[in-house]
């Protein structure tokens, strides 16, 4: 395989891309043409176009990468939640993946909480898996013990969509709560996070609206068919036996997964085709952060319930958030389902492959479904609030709505099978291919039933074709499919390998099938490919141009473009017919549009790109040629399906070993040639695996079979020339079905013609293989096979770089088919490379795919094909690259007159090898004479071996058979370093360096007895870094006039320096940056004139100053710089496009580019957006914030002394290898090289060290004492070490003996801990070279964990050129917060710089100036000391030099700046994963030297104690609560509650101003809040205990908010709560005069009301809003408070205290509120006149007469009696 052809498939998931394989030819039919720009100049092998019309690339990658468990982590910060719904809540934040829930701790009556809490999940699963679960961030409120609290609102979405943002992550994200019961309600509040997903923000990607909408989404589900039939099994006649008679024996239903949530089908009983015509509901939002919707079709049964099939929908492919967008939809179309075999038995092996788990390695049905889409108006009436699934049924759906039923055709012809392993046995192989469920032998029952089906419309259909078709047509109506090829013996390749004896005679099959006819979907589809790979072989090309050096990569590049515009304006005009087919969706008019919108874009960005491709831009333009690219790759994805893929299968004897997939789409046929298939009537290459589980890791790896095969699919009318593909020469043989049959398609060919070749393999050598012995090294060998022939090359042991130097001659190697096509077109030649052992099986070690330039007989040998060029082939092993292979292969027709005709072999004639030919001499590199000098300096770090320690190691160095030896280490404990530094020895290499072969540096242990123990090796590839090139050309760059560099160091506008300063670092930069005026103390310093709008800026008070505000200023300096660069970087692009798009001004868009290459655009930018901030800023020095490890930022500090890793050990076999090495390595070889051809005219310096050769000037390796002075700053970003997912993390250092835990000083439940400590350690190089830095968790019982460390490689530092010793600072002073901490001072370092480089000077002259060579800088030469008096200095004048001494000719190079650097913290057993990052800096100072002065104090900031007074003066218009229940007026017995956010326990209440009718309230009270503030991060820090049972105090850190609250005092049940306002300390509305003037705009319109910080302004009196949410969720007024804030210092509370409340000292004066006292004698009279007459008036009427009635009715009766006597008796 070569190389180049395949970087760009490691992004490819499914890794289906093939890899390409011709060899270069000059075209026949002159199609390449003189134009140089389509000419690929790559390389032999790597063509870009497709000279052959036979064969298709084969795929070099053999193991399914789905599927594999892969280590992930997700990481989530809850930083703080706002806006909740809710009136006085208790709320916590839950975050759940999958099963997995993890809760922050709970805050009391707060709608706005602040966690900053950190939680960690890990996960070991396939990225299928991973990417498909849901993260949901939920709040809840006042969950404890006993209640599991009530739901707020959630958020949710799945991993995949985290994973697919730009460093798969979100920071500082808001997330839209919503609750899912209730979609009518909007918004129930936002969370801020951060999410990231490690592998080994709005919470919304980018464009995705912030107000998310409710939808609904409509999966209608019409029919399945085509499901596997389980009838098949000893399950099934027992089945049978009982219920007697054969029924389907399977109930499908289907289930689909979306965001979470499930639905489902109902069960159609015993049915093979169900039909089920139901559709299911979600109700989600829009747009959903869900990427994908899970359909399966299950079986129901009570014991077993399995999934029969699984799809995906990717809903990123079924719509498009463009301007022209359209909203999800798909069909109703076809989905199939792939998944295990067939073959139905109990216990399925491959059952995850039903689950969607893996590649499917056969058809499983297919299902009728379409996907709709209906955004919700929450405001209409019929809408429901839950968001339930629910299923309906819908209407049967038309037959022809899918495509009308065609009849389809599938050929297919085994030309070759050869490679079979021979684990697989002897018994008959036979293939197996099927389409769907056509082919298949246990579906053969439904082959006659198919065509009709479909019912009578069908029927006619098919008739009418029929009789409409061609005359061949009519005949094979009966024709029956074959789609097996006869049973067949193995015959012996070799050792591992079996072939089957085809010979001449190749078997064919061929499948009739019957699909709906939706080919213009892949036609589209392969016109996009077709695109797609022209392009992606082409970018490849000029990789390989810029990688091989080879010149003009712009014109290919130019060539590229053109060829890709030109294919797009194909497609368009392609794409537009054929649009009233029918069975056309929704989905496929959408997606023409937005397929001919996009790619007539990419076509004229192309066009408008190749015009601006220069040779500086070259770069840039294939990064923007990637991009189309990929786009392509995404359009040419067809989410709705049409014919199903084609499955090849190998079975040996009844058993199914393996199998091929081939998409259908690449087989397929059309007249245009650009809508054909890739493979369509053409040879493939395929290479069958074994399916599921199996096929992971090395098992996966070995060829099962590799076949030859031609395919053919298209409609059976079409069939006319479907054999035309094949090699010509061939018979057809058919089924004797007699006469009258001309047409049936043959079952298998005979070939007539045959040639005789002789293949040649040149096998020169290989680099970079595996390592496949516990040694680290292998014994490595290829075996190469052609056609049915393989040969092997000899074993070389103990290399991982072997240099073969072989030819393999193939002898009589017959091919079949016309000489012409094989000349175009050969077959390949696989490559395979093996680990000889002494007992058992080799190895496998790797593959790789040649193509042989071929001669014909009547052709001349001689150039430019011949003799052919040595190239490198990428080795695979898995999908992982194994290396490199260097080699040629020429294959020669032996024509009539035999092998004399051939070209002789001349082999060197000074080697004899006996037997072993060597590579011929016209193949063989040119080779020179080379001196190779190696610098010996020492080992490091080397482990046991064998478990004896390692004692007196020696290093050999090998190249191209030659080498050296150091010194031996006679004692490795007391000195790891060598005594001889420098030895050399002489080599032929090739002229050519790309062909240099590996240097092997191999360490060996010299033991007792003359025995030697091999410790460890390394083999470095490439000699490139060390050649030698002469000094000479570098001279003539420095231009020999004196330039004069003004460096000012007055603190003026940062600008005004830089229009004048030649060359900028990160010291001059760091002084553009802005900040807000209240950050750090100096703010606090600055005073504005009233007046004037200008602020006058105040001499910063140096006492004031600290290492901290130093720090704090160049850490916003970092973050100014990144943005500013994210910004210029954005600019670019945009303006890229925008160029492109609309063919503007091209030459301003180039200068552009440049000027932003060089830094001038970003600073310009800078400049634009600093002016009006910078005469505010107060001049501060800075240091520089590095937002990595210092080693990347100057190349690992190898500028001389290089550090090579020891492997020992095998190789791992896990898919990513870099992982496993770091266990395998043994040590360090410390050291370099210097390659140079050896000439006489070697110019020697006067002053030249013979012994040293090049390595002049080099410090001796003799042991020395250095103070090592450690600076940890800080960590960020802990991984949790406790249940309570805190940790409680110290530091521990270790370097060489010396091992310092700092455990007393551990900092509790901290994962963002502030360390500010600094530790010094006495050291002695080389023994002590490695500083190990490590934050562990302290535990109160057990052993602490350790959390994660980092290692530091002190020794290359010490000697680095770029003085990594000790950093230099921006600016040099004697005293203050900046002082000056190296002992050397400035003119002492650039005295010895200048000496070491043999420089001329420094001369400092007068005026301020300095001159270095040719170089002259100025500076101002006065500095103050500590009593403010002013003395001459050079120090600023020398410190400039320093500081721009990169600049310098010869010596120059960048010295490391007084900096920080930023560490991943990592463990050692989660490799690759961040465990954290700790911010630290290291100086250190030779004990020969000067004793430097006393650390810095970096120690953390102690809080400020400051005293807030709030006094509550009076409320106005607070809403009356309660009702009188006498008097049954409104009123509120009101008080005033308040606290400091975080400080909840510490909440003072005044005291109650009972039955206020109006709402207003006189206090006249005083809160008392002291609290202890951290100016510079604007946080309290508040230290408490966590619960009853915490050990320690754990401090937190919270913004500083008061929360003010009115409440309503209740005597017997719990109080009201009213109203609230929460007021952030540094910035919040300036209360109001008056309280009218006091409203609830002041709260929800904050951003335009004029701000103020209680900091600053100290003391503040006004009115500010109570608001409170009404049941729509908007805020309201609910009341006003007049409160008056008063801040002090500890210290002047301290002299002026207050009491709270009321009371001494300072007591205010009682509120003058109405009396109350003379109510309890007016309320009764009150009472009962407000009871009759107001409220009960009726009552008290309809009771009233009532009584009367009684009473009338009482006399009456009492009467009555008396009244009766009396008339009786006649009284």
């Amino acid at each position: 395989m070569k190389r180049s052809k395949h970087r760009g498939h490691k992004e490819d998931r499914n890794g289906d891309e093939p890899a390409i394989l011709e060899t270069q030819n000059l075209d026949p039919n002159g199609m390449l043409g003189p134009d140089p720009d389509t000419i690929s100049l790559a390389s032999v092998t790597a063509v870009t176009t497709n000279v052959s019309n036979k064969r298709s690339k084969p795929d070099i990658k053999m193991e399914p990468s789905s599927g594999r468990p892969v280590d992930y982590q997700v990481s989530v910060t809850v930083i703080e939640a706002r806006q909740l719904v809710g009136l006085n809540m208790d709320p916590m934040v839950c975050v759940e993946i999958g099963d997995d829930k993890k809760y922050t701790s709970m805050k009391e009556s707060t709608n706005c909480p602040y966690y900053n809490e950190y939680f960690v999940f890990d996960f070991h699963i396939p990225p299928d898996v991973m990417f498909d679960k849901i993260l949901k961030v939920s709040v809840i409120h006042s969950k404890n013990l006993l209640r599991s609290g009530t739901l707020v609102g959630s958020f949710k979405m799945d991993v995949g969509t985290i994973y697919s943002q730009p460093e798969h992550q979100f920071y500082h994200k808001w997330a839209l709560l919503s609750d899912p019961d209730d979609i009518t309600a909007g918004c129930k509040g936002y969370v801020k996070c951060d999410i990231a997903v490690v592998q080994c923000n709005l919470l919304l990607p980018e464009g995705v609206p912030s107000e998310r909408q409710w939808a609904r989404y409509y999966l209608k589900i019409y029919r399945a068919e085509g499901l596997p039939r389980m009838n098949t099994s000893l399950m099934a006649n027992v089945k049978k036996a009982f219920i007697g008679e054969n029924k389907d024996l399977v109930d499908p239903y289907v289930l689909v997964h979306f965001a979470g949530q499930k639905g489902k089908t109902s069960v159609q009983k015993s049915c093979y085709e169900p039909i089920w015509n139901e559709q299911i509901v979600f109700t989600e939002m829009f747009p959903p952060l869900c990427k994908r919707m899970k359909i399966q079709i299950r079986d129901s049964d009570k014991v077993n319930d399995v999934a029969i099939g699984t799809h995906f929908l990717d809903l990123k492919k079924i719509s498009n958030d463009g301007d022209k967008g359209f909203l999800p939809t798909l069909g109703p179309a076809w989905v199939n389902m792939y998944g295990s075999t067939r073959t139905y038995t109990l216990m399925d092996e491959y059952q995850e492959l039903n689950e969607g788990l893996g590649e499917g390695v056969s058809f499983r049905a297919r299902l009728l479904i379409s996907l709709g889409v209906e955004i919700l108006d929450p405001s209409s009436p019929e809408v429901t609030s839950s968001t339930e699934v629910q299923v309906e049924g819908v209407p049967n759906i038309s037959e022809s709505a899918t495509g009308k039923v065609e009849e389809f055709f599938l050929f297919a012809s085994f030309l070759e099978a050869t490679m079979i392993d021979r684990k697989i046995g002897d018994k008959p192989i036979n293939f197996e291919v099927t389409i769907g469920y056509y082919g298949n032998e246990n579906d053969g029952v439904i082959q006659p039933k198919t065509k009709g089906r479909k019912g009578n419309s069908d029927e006619e259909e098919t008739e009418l074709i029929h009789n409409s078709s061609e005359e061949e047509m009519d005949d094979d109506g009966d024709l029956t499919s074959v789609s097996t090829s006869p049973p067949m013996k193995p015959v012996i390749t070799d050792g591992n390998y079996f072939h089957l004896p085809y010979f001449e005679r190749k078997p064919c099959i061929y499948i009739k099938s019957w699909w709906q006819d939706q080919r213009r979907r892949l036609y589209n589809a392969n016109n996009i490919d077709n695109i797609a790979d022209k392009l992606e072989d082409g970018l490849n090309d000029v990789q390989e141009i810029i990688k091989t050096e080879k010149s003009y990569p712009e014109r290919r590049l130019r060539g590229v473009l053109e060829e890709l515009s030109h294919g797009c304006s194909q497609f368009i005009s392609l794409a537009n017919k054929d649009q009233n087919q029918s069975g056309r969706t929704k989905l496929d008019k959408e997606r023409l549009k937005l397929c001919l919108s996009e790619v007539e874009a990419i076509g004229q960005q192309a066009k408008a790109m190749r015009s601006q491709v220069k040779k500086s831009t070259v770069r840039d333009k294939l990064k923007l040629a990637q991009n189309f690219l990929s786009k392509l790759r995404f359009l040419a994805d067809e989410p709705q399906h049409s014919v199903p893929d084609v499955f090849i299968w190998m079975i040996s004897n009844g058993k199914r070993i393996a199998y091929a997939r081939v998409p259908s789409k690449d087989i397929l046929y059309s007249s245009i040639d650009e809508e054909k298939g890739k493979d369509c009537g053409k040879v493939k290459t395929i290479f069958l695996r074994i399916p599921g589980k199996k096929g992971f890791g090395p098992a996966g790896w070995t060829v099962q079979s590799k076949i030859e095969i031609y395919l053919w699919l298209g409609l059976n009318r079409q069939r006319k020339d479907y054999l035309s593909g094949l090699p010509n020469g061939f018979e057809e043989n058919k089924l004797s079905k007699g006469p009258g049959l001309p047409s049936s398609p043959p079952i298998s060919l005979t070939y007539m013609m045959k040639q005789i070749f002789q293949l040649r393999v040149h096998m020169y050598q290989a680099r970079s293989l595996f390592a496949a012995d516990s040694t680290g090294l292998s014994d490595p060998f290829a075996r190469v096979f052609f056609s049915t022939q393989s040969q092997v090359t000899e074993v070389l042991s103990e290399t991982l770089c072997p240099t073969w130097d072989q030819l393999l001659v193939f002898e009589n190697v017959e091919l079949f088919g016309e000489a012409s096509e094989l000349r175009d077109d050969p077959p390949i030649i696989v490559i395979e490379l093996y680990d000889q052992d002494t007992v058992g099986k080799a190895d496998f070690m790797g593959r790789t795919f040649a193509k042989p330039v071929v001669k014909m007989a009547d052709e001349h040998y001689g150039p430019p094909r011949f003799p052919p060029q040595l190239e490198y082939y990428q080795i695979y092993r898995g999908n992982g690259a194994a290396g490199e292979m260097l080699a040629a292969f020429e294959l020669l027709q032996i024509g009539p007159n035999g092998k004399a005709d051939l070209p002789p072999i001349d082999g060197p004639t000074d080697m004899d090898r006996g037997p072993i030919m060597p590579v011929p001499l016209g193949i063989r590199p040119v080779l020179s004479k080379y001196r190779i000098e190696v610098l010996f300096w020492g080992l490091r770090d080397l482990k046991r071996v064998n478990l004896a320690q390692v004692d007196r190691p020696r290093v050999d160095i090998e190249c191209a058979g030659k080498g050296v030896q150091s010194a031996l280490i006679q004692n490795y404990k007391k000195n790891p370093n060598f005594s001889t530094l420098v030895k050399w020895f002489e080599v032929d290499l090739p002229e050519n360096e790309l062909l240099h072969p590996p240097l092997n540096i191999r360490v060996v242990d010299c033991r007792a007895f003359g025995r030697y123990t091999l410790v460890g090796n390394n083999a470095v590839t490439t000699l490139r870094k060390f050649i030698y090139r002469g000094a000479d050309k570098q001279a003539n760059n420095w231009s020999t006039t004196e330039e004069i560099i003004v460096v000012s160091m007055e603190p003026e506008p940062a600008f005004k320096k830089m229009e004048t300063v030649v060359k900028l670092d990160s010291c001059s930069e760091a002084v553009v940056k802005v900040e807000d005026d209240d950050k750090d103390e100096k703010g606090k310093k600055k005073k504005r004139k009233k007046g004037g709008d200008e602020p006058e800026e105040e001499e910063l008070d140096e006492s004031m100053l600290d290492w901290w505000s130093k720090y704090f200023a160049s850490i916003e300096t970092l973050t100014e710089t990144l943005k500013a660069q994210e910004a210029a970087l954005s600019d670019t692009e945009e303006k890229d496009d925008m160029d492109i798009a609309d063919r503007g001004d091209i030459k301003s868009e180039d200068s552009h580019v440049k000027s932003v290459k060089k830094g001038k655009g970003k600073k310009d930018k800078k400049k634009m957006t600093v002016d009006p901030f910078e005469k505010k800023r107060p001049k501060l020095d800075e240091l520089k914030v590095y937002p990595k490890e210092l080693e990347s930022e100057f190349d690992g500090f190898e500028d001389w002394l290089h550090t090579f890793n020891l492997f020992r050990g095998k190789g791992g076999d896990d898919d990513d290898q870099n992982v496993t090495d770091e266990d395998r390595i043994v040590g360090k070889f410390k050291g370099s090289m210097c390659v140079y051809k050896v000439s006489d005219d070697m110019s020697r310096d006067t002053n030249f060290d013979s012994n040293m050769g090049m390595f002049q000037n080099i410090p001796n390796n003799d042991p020395i004492n250095v103070l090592v002075r450690i600076y940890v700053i800080r960590a960020t970003d802990l991984h949790p070490a406790d249940i309570n997912g805190k940790a409680d993390p110290y530091i521990a250092i270790k370097l060489g003996k010396t091992e310092i835990k700092d455990k007393e000083n551990y900092i509790s439940k901290q994962l963002n801990p502030l360390f500010g400590k600094s530790f010094d350690v006495e050291a002695t190089f080389p023994m002590d070279s490695t500083l190990t830095v490590s934050i562990y968790d302290w535990d109160l019982v057990g052993t602490d964990d350790l959390i994660g460390e980092t290692k530091l490689d002190l020794e290359n530092r010490f000697y680095s050129k770029h003085r990594a010793t000790c950093g230099i600072s921006c600016n040099y002073a004697t005293h203050g917060y900046n002082v000056w901490r190296d002992p050397m001072k400035p003119t002492h370092i650039l005295a010895k710089l200048c000496k070491d480089g043999k420089l001329d000077g420094p001369h400092y002259g007068p005026g301020g100036r300095v001159k270095v060579e040719n170089r002259v800088f100025m500076a101002p030469t006065e500095i103050e000391d500590e009593n403010g008096l002013k003395k001459q200095t050079d120090e600023h004048l020398a410190l400039t030099v320093l500081r721009h001494w990169e600049g310098i000719p010869k010596a120059g190079c960048k010295l490391v700046p007084e900096h920080v650097e930023t560490r991943p913290l990592l463990h050692p057993d989660k490799p690759g994963i961040e465990q954290g990052r700790i911010e630290m800096w290291v100086d250190m100072f030779p004990k020969d030297m000067t004793a430097p002065g006393p650390a810095l104090d970096i120690s953390p900031r102690k809080p400020k104690k400051f005293e807030l007074r709030v006094i509550i003066w009076n409320t106005d218009e607070v809403v009356l609560e309660d009702d009188d229940i006498f008097t049954g007026e409104k009123s509120s017995d009101i008080f005033v509650r308040g606290w400091l956010k975080g400080q909840q326990e510490d909440k003072q209440d005044t005291d109650v101003h009972y039955h206020s009718i109006t709402g207003e309230g006189n206090f006249n009270w005083r809160f008392i809040y002291p609290f202890d503030y951290l100016m510079a991060e604007e946080k309290i820090v508040i230290s408490k205990k966590e619960s009853m049972f915490a050990w320690d105090e754990t401090e937190y850190k919270i913004p500083p908010r008061l929360n003010l609250q009115v409440w309503d005092a209740d005597h017997f049940s719990a109080d009201d709560f009213l109203g609230a306002i929460e007021l952030d300390l540094n910035r919040f509305p300036r209360g109001a005069k008056t309280p009218k003037q006091c409203t609830i705009e002041m709260v929800t319109n904050e951003g335009e009301m004029p701000m103020v910080s209680i900091f600053k302004q100290k003391r503040i009196k006004g009115w500010w809003p109570f608001v409170a949410r009404n049941e729509d969720d908007e805020f309201e007024l609910t009341g006003k408070v007049e409160a008056e804030l008063h801040l002090l210092t500890g210290e002047e509370a301290e002299k002026s205290p207050v009491g709270d409340g009321r009371n001494e000292p300072e007591p205010l004066e009682k509120p003058n509120r109405p009396d109350v006292a003379l109510l309890w004698f007016l309320i009764p009279l009150k009472a009962a006149k407000h009871l009759v007459c107001d409220q009960y008036r009726w009552l008290t009427i309809k009771i009233v007469t009532a009584l009367l009635l009684l009473a009338i009715l009482g006399l009456f009766l009492y009467n009555m009696p008396g009244y009766m006597v009396k008339k009786m008796l006649g009284a």
